[in-house]
């Protein structure tokens, strides 16, 4: 295995972890207005959402219709939590499925807030693992801020569960 298997499936232990605990926060607290870019915990997992999804259009190629990195709807935390799962389940079959000739392929997109980008496979799957790792951070600081223990979902703990077989 790879470090982008490996690291694509601890993005997916760690958002099921973290989604679990998530679900059994009443809705009231997932809506609650915060001093956070997002303004709500689930506008801070949909955006990271959301913005796993524009990473997945620009992998394969499709636009993603999406004209802000901050929208304003968001489905209902049982829905998200699905379409969560579901990408990160995409991103592991698709990484697993790449030659490392298809790593380094450069994929040229257009930034949401404009202008032209261009970065390797590789980057764009460890970009997508980075960027979810620190919006569940500031997703872990609500949790606390409402008395709800988050889950740890530290890689070195990923690994070890890992090797345990847990």
């Amino acid at each position: 295995m790879n470090y982008l298997q490996r690291l694509c499936r601890y993005k997916a232990w760690a958002d099921d972890l973290f989604l679990a605990v998530v679900g059994e926060v009443p809705e009231h607290e997932l809506v609650a207005p915060r001093p956070i870019l997002f303004g709500s915990l689930i506008r801070t997992l949909h955006h990271s959402y959301a913005m796993d999804y524009v990473w997945q259009c620009h992998l394969l190629g499709k636009p993603h219709g999406l004209s802000t990195r901050h929208p304003a709807l968001h489905p209902p935390m049982s829905e998200l939590a699905t379409l969560q799962r579901d990408i990160d389940k995409w991103y592991i079959a698709y990484v697993d499925g790449l030659s490392e000739a298809q790593f380094g392929e450069m994929i040229d997109f257009e930034f949401i807030g404009g202008g032209r980008g261009v970065m390797s496979r590789a980057d764009i799957v460890l970009h997508v693992v980075n960027h979810t790792t620190y919006h569940r951070g500031h997703a872990a600081d609500i949790l606390y801020n409402v008395k709800v223990t988050p889950p740890t979902t530290d890689y070195p703990v990923f690994l070890r569960e890992q090797k345990a077989g847990i």
